[in-house]
């Protein structure tokens, strides 16, 4: 099993997706509307092709159940989304004199980057699974998306730095340069984890027995009431969360004027909150180990809060650059923070929940719940956004519809928690997971 070293090794993979990623779903997205002065339904368009390419995750997390090694899996698939980064970021700047043949290049980039993540990402998530204890999976995965959330701000501040003054060269330097870094982190993170005894062993054990197909596998997994609800509120919650993810850098420099640095530094400081606001929740946990406050409490404060948060940011389309922008984006991201931590550690403990070990269908079903979702909400953010721009003929006025929406959709989201908390179980020994207390995520921590 993995030592607390081993958890933190294996989070320095995620650290090298996070960094790709935010740099293809915010910075490039926001070159293509205000530096090149096109649509923004076109980055929407891109980043949802890379979401939908995430259709295949329980499939590949189907893969790793029968399978021996995951291993390949994580660094093939960071290959790929490392390359992808790359394309994009070349496309991007060939837009600047050849907008189609730099449109048809990005969307073979965007795939690439839509695989590389659903096969990386999902192989990572199954192995943290299967290889730590099941007292520390919740922490382990406090730890792991804070990792990520720490190469977001780091990403963002290094490049928003060497980004101005902006030209497509430096666009493509720096790009490359977090392709290279991803890839050496990779390599540290999966170094000696799996064993080739241990992965022989199971492949022996595996072979033994019959295995199911991946339709019966997922229909099993399908069929369970929590792993099915949780599935859709994933999916309505991740919805609200991520339709401002490809508005707000564009929303900052139309309405607030900010340059390329400062919107990227500014995905920097949301990305600071969030990493407070998954902070909190162990950290409550473990300073108040016998409250009664508890995983399905901080998923409905979380989303709520967000709401709050999200109808601020609707005020400041209104009120304009006298409006403390920075705060109210520090601000969301902890309250998304909140919701995230306490939602990502329901589903590691929920994981291996059921009869049979189909803990890589289920992480995918979730993974690719959460993909079409960011896919999803991405377009109809971008979408919303150009659309109520020709209704309204007013770019604060758009944007204040589309994140008061988004503030809509986090309060269902609230509702659905609950729901979930209410579904029935197959197995009656099964546990309430968002009955967990918090101390329940930190107890490893502590031991």
């Amino acid at each position: 099993m993995l030592s607390w070293f081993g958890i933190v090794r294996l989070g320095l993979i995620q650290t090298g997706l996070g960094a790709i990623v935010v740099l293809t779903t915010s910075t490039l997205n926001r070159v293509m509307v205000i530096e090149l002065a096109m649509p923004a339904i076109l980055p929407g368009a891109l980043v949802a092709i890379h979401y939908v390419l995430q259709v295949f995750r329980p499939a590949w997390g189907h893969g790793s159940d029968l399978g021996a090694r995951r291993t390949p899996w994580i660094v093939g698939g960071m290959a790929v989304l490392a390359t992808g980064g790359l394309m994009a970021s070349i496309a991007t700047a060939w837009m600047t004199t050849q907008p189609l043949f730099g449109i048809a290049l990005a969307v073979v980039a965007f795939c690439l980057i839509g695989a590389g993540v659903g096969a990386a990402g999902t192989s990572l998530l199954v192995l943290l699974a299967k290889r730590t204890d099941d007292n520390r999976r919740a922490a382990a995965a406090t730890i792991v998306w804070v990792m990520m959330i720490a190469g977001f701000i780091v990403t963002t501040v290094v490049a928003g730095h060497w980004l101005d003054p902006f030209s497509p060269m430096r666009l493509i330097i720096v790009s490359g340069s977090v392709s290279v870094a991803a890839m050496v982190l990779t390599i540290i993170g999966v170094w000696g984890v799996e064993g080739g005894s241990v992965a022989r062993a199971q492949l022996v054990s595996r072979s033994s027995t019959r295995q199911p197909s991946f339709r019966d596998a997922f229909m099993e997994v399908w069929h369970e009431p929590k792993s099915r609800r949780f599935a859709i509120f994933v999916f309505v919650s991740m919805l609200a969360y991520s339709a401002q993810d490809l508005i707000l850098e564009p929303f900052a420099g139309a309405v607030f004027a900010f340059t390329p640095g400062e919107t990227t530094k500014l995905s920097g400081v949301q990305h600071a909150g969030t990493l407070i606001g998954m902070a909190l929740v162990p950290l409550i946990g473990a300073v108040y180990p016998r409250s009664r406050v508890n995983l399905q409490l901080w998923t409905v404060g979380g989303c709520l809060a967000s709401a709050i948060a999200l109808l601020c940011l609707a005020a400041a389309a209104i009120v304009g650059p006298s409006w403390p922008l920075r705060e109210t984006v520090f601000m969301l991201g902890v309250t998304n923070g909140a919701y995230a931590v306490a939602a990502i550690g329901s589903m590691m403990v929920l994981i291996s929940a059921g009869d049979e070990k189909r803990e890589g269908v289920r992480m995918g079903l979730w993974g690719a719940s959460q993909a079409f979702a960011f896919g999803i909400g991405g377009f109809l953010g971008t979408l919303a956004s150009d659309i109520a721009r020709y209704v309204l003929t007013s770019a604060a006025l758009s944007y204040f519809a589309v994140f008061a929406s988004e503030a809509g959709l986090f309060v269902i989201a609230a509702v659905m928690a609950v729901w979930v908390h209410r579904a029935p179980t197959k197995d009656a020994t099964q546990q309430q997971v968002f009955n967990l207390p918090i101390a329940t995520v930190t107890e490893g921590a502590r031991s």
